[in-house]
């Protein structure tokens, strides 16, 4: 059985014995002492052994990884013992890696070698390649010539170089892989690693040392698995850095309630001018693309002239030319502040950042953590943030993230278990590269921690796939390879093979724009705007969306284009950032029922509750008051509900609305929702509209009969239920294209003719239509159903939250309400946000407080 140990530093002086002369001169002559993070992994690296380095941002942990490679290296080219062949290979997701390379692994191998001229000893060079998507013809073929020692790559360039014959033979005799960024790895990318890591071992003489570094990261063990495969052994440096957090939470104005208003927006660009004149350099953090432009341009509008060229905005739908050149900028310290989505959330180094500003909330821990931890990069600096939030949920939810960053609780990472379509790419370049025997496949397939538990028959039907036995070639879907079932062997199928896989290797979609085509009315036929693939996933027929101002009606999509009704007089069901909304961890959706439970049992004693409050969130009296207030509002006029009550409200306005108050985030929502949703309409109930938020979801109707519809789901036929559910939405046919994709049954690439996304979904559609004809069991079918399940949605919780009502850990409470409840209202308007401006959105929810007020008044008397 293999170990994965968590271990203890060593000492300084055991660090310093490992390092050759040489090496040990160069590190002192620059550092006073080894980091924490070097006290964990040189000597380890040094002696062979896998490690997982899991530090904070800033912890130095590139440098680590390096530093025993380096050294071992050294010892080899002072001796003249250099072979021709690549000793380590390093791999990062992130393609801005050049830079991060040179300050860690050249300049150092260049000032060793400088050192070594002063002492008038003679070494060999240790060569360092760079090779990714980028590198030219003329690069590759000089790596042929010259091998580079240490290769540095991407996940995809990797899996490439795996099926290049003259390269593969360098690579026999490898001995070290360094995987960096690790936890941004938690994905079909990080799946699809994992197996090309399985292939790179079978390869190699010898079995090379893993090295995985990692920010902060849970569960550890986990990682550490993924990271070394099964039946390997591998060691935890989990390195708490003595890093204090320093951060805070803060909203525009007297009262949240009022935060939108026209004068406190005012207040906010103010609150923002204050941090960024107080401080050399100030990251601001956004959650959408939209809000990242906005936060620009208002900068601008309230302080003419005040930012001109110190100023900047970083996302992903810029180019990559114009997102180079900010973070060049950033590192050269020309720029004050610099607004930013999710995209400066990895570690391209940055420069120093004083303080990261954090515009509503990151939604899980991790992530917080690693946004807050650009501030303070370097070694000794404490990383210093401000939350500022807009109203009153997400004033609870930043609260909670802020308790469990200072308390050191990080969200489990969630890591897709037998992905087929993943595995039909990674069998196509195992069989280019040589002739397998089946069982030998199967065995290095499931030494990857992903596919562990891979089941025969699924692999048996993605080579069945492979092999061309679903006869879909007059759908242009051919067998790319060959299985004898007598000699158990499996190789590859025509000359184009190697071609084809290297031109469409990878897993991260190709998005596009959708076209919204008007279909009645004097436009009708013509296009009315656009809307991002996302967005059109997470529409279902009827939803009523808000376009430049303008309502539309769901009615279809048809490739790429999405036809609408533009004579609405239905309320909007869908606001237009929903397809950019980070969803809140599971973890944290509990963590907040737990927090409203342990108020709920202060309710009516204020300053006991206040001092609760502040003491148990580390928030002050003003915050602690916010908090306390909306709760009791909410008890009073309704219920509270918790971790251990999932409150339903029932209210009538033009239609029946039902308001679960299920505080799990989005994923277990959706799912928990669309069964409900599909149980309501086996009820024949007609025209059920749903909502879906963080904190909870509504179905509205008619007339909706709760008991009938909640006795409809149960946690054991939670997974049937929706597989029904999503059959027919454009969710599961935008996921196949993915996974078909994936899968190379739709080559985006061919004989160097690129096929647009366009076409690509009408190809899709068509194959999608001929597989449900031959077999509702194909195996890229089934992964793009799990893909919706598991991935998109998370099914897995929303069971466990299912088998808590069914054994009564969680009770349900029906509640009849006059209108929509306090908890209730962001849930329900949602869909109308885009309608509604922002003064006159503040001056609604004041409208609303009052009224809410009001009714419970009415109540007590």
């Amino acid at each position: 059985m293999a170990e994965i140990n968590f271990i203890e530093p060593h000492t300084s002086s055991e660090v310093k014995n490992t390092l050759h002369p040489v090496v040990s001169e160069w590190f002192f002559g620059k550092f006073k002492d080894f980091s924490k993070t070097q006290l964990y992994g040189v000597k380890n690296i040094y002696d062979r052994k896998n490690i997982l380095v899991s530090a904070p941002t800033g912890g130095t942990k590139t440098l680590t990884a390096f530093l025993g490679i380096i050294n071992y290296m050294v010892g080899l080219a002072l001796k003249k013992e250099l072979e021709e062949k690549i000793y380590a290979v390093y791999v990062s997701p992130l393609k801005a890696l050049s830079n991060d390379i040179y300050v860690n692994l050249i300049q150092p191998l260049e000032e060793i070698q400088e050192l070594t001229k002063k002492k008038g000893m003679e070494m060999q060079d240790i060569r360092v390649g760079l090779r990714t998507g980028d590198t030219s013809p003329k690069d590759r073929a000089k790596m042929l010539r010259k091998t580079p020692h240490i290769l540095v790559t991407t996940p995809e360039t990797l899996a490439i170089v795996l099926t290049t014959g003259k390269f593969v033979e360098k690579m026999a005799a490898l001995e070290f892989i360094v995987l960096d960024e690790i936890h941004a790895l938690t994905n079909k990318r990080g799946v699809y690693l994992t197996l090309t890591l399985e292939r790179l071992c079978d390869i190699s003489l010898i079995e090379p040392v893993r090295i995985g570094l990692s920010a902060t990261i849970s569960p550890l063990e986990e990682i550490a698995r993924f990271l070394v495969g099964n039946g390997r052994d591998c060691l935890i440096a989990d390195v708490k850095l003595l890093k204090k957090i320093e951060i805070s939470l803060d909203f525009p104005g007297e009262s949240i309630l009022e935060a939108e208003n026209a004068e406190n927006q005012r207040k906010l660009y103010k609150l923002l001018d204050d941090i960024v004149q107080s401080n050399r350099t100030t990251l601001i953090f956004t959650n959408t693309r939209a809000a990242t432009e906005r936060i620009v341009h208002h900068l601008d509008l309230y302080f003419p002239g005040k930012y001109v060229g110190l100023i900047g905005a970083h996302h992903s739908s810029m180019s990559k030319e114009r997102r180079f050149e900010i973070e060049d900028k950033l590192r050269k310290g020309e720029l004050k502040v610099v607004v930013t989505s999710t995209s400066l959330e990895l570690g391209i180094d940055i420069g120093s950042v004083d303080i990261v500003v954090m515009i509503r909330s990151p939604k899980s821990v991790s992530r917080a953590l690693q946004r807050i931890g650009r501030a303070g990069h370097k070694l000794h600096d404490n990383p210093r943030g401000k939350f500022l939030v807009m109203d009153r949920d997400d004033l609870v939810e930043c609260a909670i993230l802020m308790k469990e960053m200072i308390e050191k609780k990080i969200d489990q990472a969630e890591i897709p278990k037998n992905a087929l379509d993943v595995l039909a790419q990674q069998i196509f370049g195992m069989a280019i590269t040589k002739i397998w025997n089946v069982d030998d496949m199967l065995k290095t397939i499931r030494k990857s921690y992903c596919y562990e538990k891979l089941t025969k028959d699924d692999f048996y039907a993605v080579l069945s796939y492979l092999a061309g036995d679903y006869a879909l070639e007059h759908r242009n879907v051919y067998a790319k390879i060959w299985y004898d079932e007598k000699t158990k062997q499996v190789g590859k199928r025509g000359k184009m093979a190697r071609v084809i896989y290297m031109t469409n290797v990878g897993t991260i979609p190709e998005e596009s724009f959708i076209s919204v085509v008007a279909q009645d009315g004097s436009h009708k036929g013509e296009t009315v705007g656009k809307i991002d693939e996302n967005f059109l996933e997470r529409m279902k027929r009827g939803d009523v969306f808000v376009l430049g101002g303008h309502k539309y009606q769901y009615l279809y999509a048809k490739g790429m284009k999405a036809y609408v009704k533009t004579q609405v007089s239905r309320s909007p069901t869908i606001p237009s950032w929903f397809s950019e909304m980070l969803p809140l961890h599971f973890d944290v959706g509990v963590s907040i029922g737990r927090l409203r439970r342990l108020v709920k049992e202060r309710l009516g004693k204020r300053d006991e509750a206040l001092a609760f409050l502040q003491e148990y969130l580390y928030v002050g009296k003003d915050i602690a008051e916010e908090i306390y207030d909306y709760f009791k509002q909410q008890q009073d006029f309704s219920e509270l509900p918790d971790e251990k009550t999932l409150l339903i409200e029932k209210f009538k306005e033009e239609k029946e609305f039902l308001v679960f108050h299920s505080m799990y985030g989005r994923r277990v929502n959706d799912a928990l929702a669309r069964a409900y949703a599909y149980a309501a309409a086996e009820l024949r109930y007609r025209d059920v509209e749903m909502g879906i938020s963080d904190n909870g979801f509504f179905l509205a109707g008619e007339k909706l009969d709760e008991n009938k519809i909640l006795n409809g789901v149960k946690s054991d036929k939670l997974r049937d239920i929706l597989k029904l559910a999503i059959e027919k939405t454009d969710i599961l046919k935008r996921r196949f294209r993915h996974c078909a994709s994936r899968s190379l049954m739709i080559l985006r690439n061919y004989k160097g003719r690129e096929k647009s996304v366009g076409r690509q979904q009408m190809h899709s559609m068509f194959l999608f239509a001929a597989i449900k004809k031959i077999s509702d069991d194909f195996p890229i079918l089934r992964e793009a159903r799990r893909e919706v399940l598991e991935d998109l949605m998370d099914v897995q919780n929303a069971e466990k939250v299912l088998r808590w009502i069914e054994k009564g850990d969680v009770k349900i409470k029906k509640v009849i309400t006059p209108i929509v409840s306090p908890f209730g209202l962001s849930l329900v308007l949602q869909g109308r946000s885009d309608l509604i401006k922002m003064e006159d959105k503040a001056s609604f929810l004041k409208r609303m407080h009052e009224i809410h007020m009001n009714i419970i008044k009415e109540k007590k008397n």
